[in-house]
């Protein structure tokens, strides 16, 4: 694991590499698009970028340091967050620039209240701060909660957000030897559209590979419009382009 830590990227030497995917994205994206642009521009390898932070967390630590990346350079004055997981550069972080880390981070210490700048004093004590964005201690509390649920019971879960979510008809099948096939449900759009989803529940602290994703597809094969892939672990790079790749369901 420590020899994993040491390729990882630090926080301030994200902050040009965020810039630059906010500016490539428009000048806007959520948390998820933000951290796939720098994982792709920075080309870093999905062996380091799925090691996650912390025991059973959802949270790489790659995208744990861009939380605190963009933290920074939210308090420097070239991003904002103009609703709860959507950042945008301001107009000041839309000039064609590149800023100095050390630069950010001494004028933001220097404008954080004494405690705060003691607790944040050196990489090793980095990893122990909670970035204001993405990590709260709620969302590990739910994680162990989930995780130590039954199967059948995380498949009702996964039924009950479907529903909520306006999902009709909404079935657990639950049958073994059905490729992973744990359920189904018609989603409707405003009332005009509606197309037949297959889901699978995978109750799981790892990583989703490509592999799993490919399974799923080939499961659903030819009995439905769309498939929903939940999870409580997490999607590895690959796995994400698979799910989306051209001309597949």
């Amino acid at each position: 694991m420590k020899n994993d830590l040491v390729q990882i990227p630090s926080y301030h030497s994200l902050f040009n590499p965020v810039l630059k995917a906010l500016k490539k994205l428009g000048g806007s994206g959520t948390i998820e698009e933000i951290n796939q642009k720098v994982i792709e521009n920075e080309n870093i390898p999905d062996e380091i970028s799925s090691i996650p932070h912390g025991d059973n967390s959802s949270l790489s630590e790659v995208e744990y340091r861009m939380a605190w990346s963009r933290t920074y350079l939210k308090a420097y004055g070239l991003l904002e967050n103009s609703k709860r997981g959507v950042w945008a550069l301001t107009s000041e972080g839309s000039k064609d620039i590149e800023v100095d880390p050390a630069e950010v981070v001494r004028v933001v210490k220097d404008k954080m209240p004494k405690r705060k700048k003691e607790i944040n004093v050196s990489p090793k004590q980095e990893k122990e701060e909670q970035p204001i964005d993405d990590v709260q201690s709620w969302k590990q509390n739910l994680l162990d909660v989930l995780i130590n649920m039954k199967p059948d019971a995380f498949e009702r879960l996964v039924q009950r957000i479907l529903r909520e979510s306006g999902f009709s008809q909404v079935v657990v099948t639950g049958k073994s030897g059905d490729g992973g096939i744990d359920g189904k449900g018609i989603a409707r759009i405003n009332g005009l559209l509606s197309f037949h989803v297959l889901f699978q529940c995978k109750k799981y602290s790892g990583s989703i590979t490509p592999s799993l994703i490919r399974d799923f597809r080939g499961a659903m094969q030819g009995r439905a419009d769309k498939g929903l892939f939940v999870t409580t672990g997490s999607f590895t790079r690959e796995a994400l382009k698979e799910a989306t790749r051209d001309g597949a369901p």
